[in-house]
Formats: C-alpha cells, sequence, structure tokens
C-alpha cells in the first residue's frame, strides 16, 4: 500500500518592515514582534527606500513609524548580527543606520515616532532623532551599553550631552531605564500621551485635516513627575568634571542611598566602557549630530577588537551568565592614553 504525506504549503515569511499608505502619511511598522522589532540591514534598507521615496511624494504629508506587537517600537539591533556578524558587518551595519538615522533627523516632512514600549539602541536612533517624538506609560527608553562593554551610540551622546543636570552622565554610566516622563526629561521625546489613546492618535495623524504636529499635540495628557526629579541636585554635583575617579568618590560621600547605589552600578560595569563614555560625553557638546555619529563609530571600531566587548557579549547574551570578567576590572587601571587617542581626531 502505498501512502503519500500531503504536506501544507509553507506560508510567505512576513515581511519585516510594513509599509503602506494610510491617508495623508505613510505609516512604516517594524515587524518582528517576536524579537521586539529588533534591526536588521534588511529593515534598515527598508526603511530608508520608503522614506526616500515619500521625500517627493506630494501625497504624502508626513511619516509615522511605529512597532508591531505590544512590547515595544523596537528592542534595537538584531543581537545575532552582533554575536555572529563580522567586524566588516557590524561597521557595514552601524554605518547604514548612521545615515538613515542622520536621514531622519533631517527629513523635510514631519516624522512622528511613538515610543511606546521598549525602545533601546537602534530604537532609539530611528526614533528620538525624529521631529515629534510620542511616548506612554508604558514606554520603557534605555542605553544599556556600558554593560556589553561598548559605549552608547546611534547618535545618543548628543541627546545624553544635553540632558539637563548631568542627568545624561548618570543614565550613559549607569546603564539607567527612563520611563515615560523621565524620557521627555532628559531629551529622549516630546510629547506624553495614553497608550490607550495611540489608535486615536493614529488616525487623526493619518486623516486630520489640522497640520500632524497639532494632531499629536492633542492627545498630550498631564505626564506624571519623573523619578529623576529628586535626585536631579545630588546629580548635577556628583557627576561634574571629566574624570570619572573623582565622580565616583563624590557618589561614594554623598548621603543618598541613590548615590552609593548609582557607585555600585559604575563600578560593576566595564571600567574602559565607563571611562569612554564620559569623554564621549564630554566632547559631544562641540559637535553637531553627524560629527557625534562619526565620533561613535570611532570608538565602536576600536571597542570591536577588546576583550571587554566579546567579554560583555558572552555574558549578557550569548551565556547569560551576567557575570563578565573585565579586563582590567577597576575603573583605576584603565588606561587612559588609550582612551585619548580615540578622540585624539576630528569628527
Amino acid at each position: 500500500m502505498e501512502t503519500h504525506v500531503t504536506q501544507e504549503p509553507t506560508a510567505p515569511a512576513e515581511p519585516t518592515v510594513l509599509v503602506r499608505p494610510e491617508g495623508r502619511v505613510l505609516r512604516i511598522t517594524l515587524n518582528r514582534p517576536r524579537q521586539i522589532n529588533a534591526l536588521t540591514r534588511e529593515m534598515l534598507a527598508l526603511i530608508s527606500d520608503a522614506i526616500e521615496a515619500a521625500r517627493d511624494d506630494d501625497a504624502i504629508e508626513g511619516i509615522l513609524l511605529d512597532g508591531a506587537g505590544e512590547r515595544g517600537l523596537c528592542a534595537g539591533g538584531d543581537i545575532t548580527m552582533t554575536v555572529n556578524g563580522t567586524p566588516e558587518e557590524l561597521k557595514a551595519f552601524w554605518a547604514e543606520e548612521f545615515d538613515l538615522f542622520i536621514r531622519i533627523n533631517q527629513y523635510p516632512k514631519p516624522f512622528v515616532s511613538l515610543m511606546d514600549g521598549i525602545t533601546m539602541g537602534g530604537g532609539i536612533g530611528l526614533s528620538a532623532h525624529s521631529a515629534i517624538r510620542v511616548v506612554t506609560e508604558r514606554s520603557r527608553i534605555a542605553m544599556p551599553e556600558v554593560r556589553i562593554g561598548f559605549i552608547p551610540d546611534v547618535g545618543g551622546n548628543h541627546i545624553l550631552a544635553n540632558a539637563p543636570g548631568e542627568l545624561g552622565t548618570h543614565l550613559a554610566l549607569t546603564a539607567g531605564d527612563v520611563f515615560g516622563a523621565d524620557a521627555i526629561l532628559a531629551g529622549f521625546a516630546d510629547h506624553y500621551v495614553d497608550s490607550a489613546s495611540l489608535p486615536a492618535l493614529v488616525e487623526a495623524v493619518a486623516h486630520g485635516s489640522r497640520p500632524i504636529a497639532d494632531e499629536v499635540r492633542a492627545f498630550e495628557i498631564e505626564r506624571p513627575e519623573s523619578a529623576y526629579a529628586p535626585h536631579r541636585e545630588w546629580i548635577a554635583e556628583a557627576y561634574a568634571g571629566d574624570d570619572l575617579l573623582e565622580i565616583l568618590a563624590r557618589l561614594d560621600a554623598r548621603p543618598e542611598p541613590a548615590a552609593q547605589e548609582a557607585a555600585a552600578a559604575i563600578r560593576a560595569m566595564s571600567p574602559n566602557s565607563v571611562v569612554t563614555a564620559l569623554a564621549a560625553i564630554r566632547r559631544a557638546p562641540a559637535l553637531d549630530l553627524a560629527g557625534v555619529f562619526r565620533m561613535e563609530a570611532a570608538v565602536g571600531h576600536a571597542f570591536m577588537p577588546t576583550w571587554d566587548f566579546k567579554e560583555g557579549v558572552r555574558a549578557q547574551i550569548i551565556d547569560k551568565d551576567r557575570n563578565p570578567q573585565w579586563r582590567p576590572n577597576r575603573v583605576e587601571d584603565v588606561d587612559l592614553a588609550w582612551v585619548r587617542g580615540i578622540f585624539d581626531q576630528e569628527f
């Protein structure tokens, strides 16, 4: 007796980016919800092509960026690129990211980014440099790169360096998260809305009669006080200057428990990373956004072959033991000449 096995046809893969006109805007949805819409080079190309095609399309008045699923806009670059990519592939990915983020920042039409849920790394690059940046009570913004032997990038130093009262320095060195109200205080976002109102906001942006920015403002609600507001005085005092050992000494001497926790957090990060991150933040105010991207690329190229970057990726992403063995393992032992050499150039 012969048996025939009928195989169901394989469903076509979902596109990683959904691009469609919706009323007067082009809606771009990152579409890898299981990976919190982590970015691949294919996604960067799709987004780039879409916004360039819309630039001179008179029927398109603006861009609306969001993410599929309930978890967030974008968790950053795809970890398989970080783990398995060659140095050349990583450099190409970073270059393509930076080019896209600059073009988003300079886009001639209103560019609305819905930073609902998790928005990290490359997700910040896509959204925080756009013209109209929306957060909700579910937003969680983070640049945790010093945990993996790296520094904040994707133009993040441009925002961190301009955050009020050294808040950006605190966030960069402790890999701290910010939520909706915090993100506005720190300069990552502009508008706070209720997540339940996002469908109505999208409808108004796409089909409303008022200017797009006015339609977004109509959905703003009073935001709660930032969790960092009570800490701004000691943060501003403790993080002044460009010597990390002095910053740690001031944090150690503060009476606030949160300052002690910050000092412990910094000491747990890659010493090379936190020293270099501080240097990058101090250099950033003298640069425009494109210059910051060039600076971050130079840092990335310098860090890529280091022990700390490989060890951080191993401990936090591959093995997930959360126990990286940094080299050196103390801020006091960082080679400052090596750090200075990274920044001894024009950006």
